[in-house]
């Protein structure tokens, strides 16, 4: 009984990083992909809403354009 006490079961390994860097080089670490429009979480709310009437704004401004071309065309190619 004495013997048990006395021997401990082996220890098991907690944690290796072996070979995982040779892994990841492999391919080549490559940078991120950076995304067409970056996200706006976290941008100032402030900013945020006046970034909102500003496209609304310019929106308009563009359709008010488009409607005086639609309007000119036609008679340019008349006369």
């Amino acid at each position: 009984m004495s013997d048990s006490l006395n021997s401990t079961m082996a220890k098991s390994k907690n944690h290796t990083n072996h070979n995982q860097n040779h892994k990841d080089h492999r391919n080549g670490i490559k940078r991120p992909r950076r995304k067409r429009c970056p996200g706006m979480k976290g941008v100032d709310p402030k900013f945020l809403k006046n970034l909102f009437y500003v496209r609304k704004g310019l929106m308009k401004k563009k359709l008010e354009t488009k409607r005086l071309e639609a309007k000119r065309k036609p008679t340019e190619k008349k006369e």
